[in-house]
């Protein structure tokens, strides 16, 4: 079993949990014996909120062999959807230069075969093409022309099943399992609702839709998005399956908690500064708390839209002293933050699943979780709120950091915890997925 799989990031160059996620997964599916051809755009973000890395011009078509059944190809594309308009046009130019440097002479490599011509219609046929001198037409024009770069990739290729992660890639599976003709499976991460609320992108929406119904099979990180997807998008529950995203095992030694050098407890906040995460309603929570404990730090430990609202809606609170920003972090630096962690909180308005605090309990750290998070769903001894209930959420960390017990007992149940997941196990799941379209040779025509 071979799969050609697309994603938009992958470690070390990672922006959120869909690069951890892919890792995880990827690396399961090949300890199980699953090859993997993974697809990435060459243009990756790095440590910045905005920052965008090319890589050399002989990256263009690099191939790593990253485990014993994987490769990973890199395509040059600019998929990066955290930047900001200026970083972004910068990548833009950076990438075509880059191109014109490697482009080699016109030959009969660049005739389209009649599939590609054929998938390349659907494409534009299919989902909606983008134009225009926006930062969204820009992206827009990027997910199309990774998805015809994908497809002449694919000709040289050896698969039995297209796997797409995320809305950006679907064109790219879409037109992929129509050139091939081979079954494509759509793995969602994260929708268009859970991003922006009510205020969807019309545009994104809509690629999402055209790639959950053209797609042979659904995969999606928890029964919440489930919902989401048939009342939202319209799909049969039928064509569904849902597989959590897990955690790596941590090391013995990673349990044993980090002393701390000053008298201050930690409560981190760690993901990206957007409406999605919940930002707001932590600093909220954190006013509260210091109103009745002083010897707390808040650290928010990430970058996004956000931020600058965040830096200020602290300063109003005149919480100046009592809350610190770092940034994007990774390495050896993320590390750190956990283990000076004393309490991780996530309060996110809408989460898919949430890989973070999987993360946090790897290192001793115990977790609070909004209940509109998939990870929800599988984590029992952990403390659990509604994003929205602030008095709640302070209440809590108040209890967590106030009672040394209750810190313990969470601790020591967060070991059991992640035992219940594994990348393993997700890996298992989607190997009978695979098989089971590619014994059926479900390739859908769209």
């Amino acid at each position: 079993m071979r799969v050609f799989m697309l994603g938009w990031e992958f470690p070390p160059q990672i922006s959120g949990g869909l690069g951890t996620a892919c890792y995880g997964l990827t690396k399961a599916l090949d300890e199980i014996g699953v090859g993997v051809c993974f697809v990435l755009p060459t243009a990756l973000p790095v440590s910045g909120p905005s920052g965008v890395k090319l890589r050399t011009t002989a990256d263009l078509a690099e191939t790593t062999s990253v485990f014993s059944h994987m490769e990973l190809h890199h395509l040059p594309a600019v998929l990066q959807p955290y930047g900001t308009t200026e970083t972004y046009q910068q990548a833009l130019r950076e990438l075509g230069d880059m191109e014109q440097q490697a482009q080699p002479p016109p030959g009969p490599q660049d005739r389209k075969g009649p599939d590609e011509a054929a998938a390349m219609k659907v494409l534009a046929g299919t989902f909606c093409t983008a134009g225009g001198e926006n930062y969204t037409g820009d992206l827009m024009a990027e997910v199309h022309r990774y998805a015809r770069l994908a497809v002449e990739l694919a000709q040289s290729e050896q698969f039995d099943v297209v796997h797409a992660h995320d809305w950006m890639t679907f064109p790219a599976g879409f037109a992929v399992a129509a050139a091939m003709r081979k079954p494509l499976v759509v793995h969602i991460h994260s929708t268009e609702f859970d991003r922006a609320g009510a205020n969807v992108n019309q545009q994104i929406y809509d690629i999402e839709r055209a790639g959950m119904h053209g797609a042979s099979r659904l995969i999606c990180v928890s029964y919440m998005t489930r919902n989401i997807i048939t009342s939202r998008y319209g799909v049969d529950p039928k064509k569904i399956d849902v597989v959590y995203n897990a955690v790596e095992a941590p090391a013995v030694d990673n349990w044993q908690m980090q002393p701390i050098r000053t008298n201050e407890k930690i409560v981190l906040f760690l993901g990206r500064l957007t409406m999605q995460k919940g930002p707001d309603y932590f600093l909220r929570a954190a006013k509260k708390v210091v109103e009745k404990f002083k010897d707390v730090r808040f650290i928010m430990a990430g970058s996004g839209d956000m931020i600058q609202r965040c830096i200020e809606q602290a300063k109003a609170m005149g919480l100046q002293r009592y809350v610190t920003f770092t940034g994007f972090l990774h390495g050896n630096d993320l590390e750190r933050v956990f283990q000076i962690a004393d309490l991780y909180v996530m309060p996110s308005v809408s989460e898919p699943f949430g890989i973070a605090p999987l993360e946090a309990l790897s290192h001793n750290v115990p977790v609070i979780i909004s209940r509109q998070s998939g990870v929800s769903e599988v984590l029992t001894h952990v403390l659990k709120v509604d994003f929205w209930d602030t008095d709640e959420i302070a209440n809590k960390v108040l209890a967590v950091l106030r009672h040394p017990p209750l810190q313990r007992t969470l601790r020591q149940h967060g070991h059991i915890e992640l035992h219940k997941l594994s990348w393993r196990d997700s890996a298992l799941k989607i190997r009978k997925i695979y098989d089971a379209l590619a014994a059926a040779g479900q390739a859908k025509s769209p």
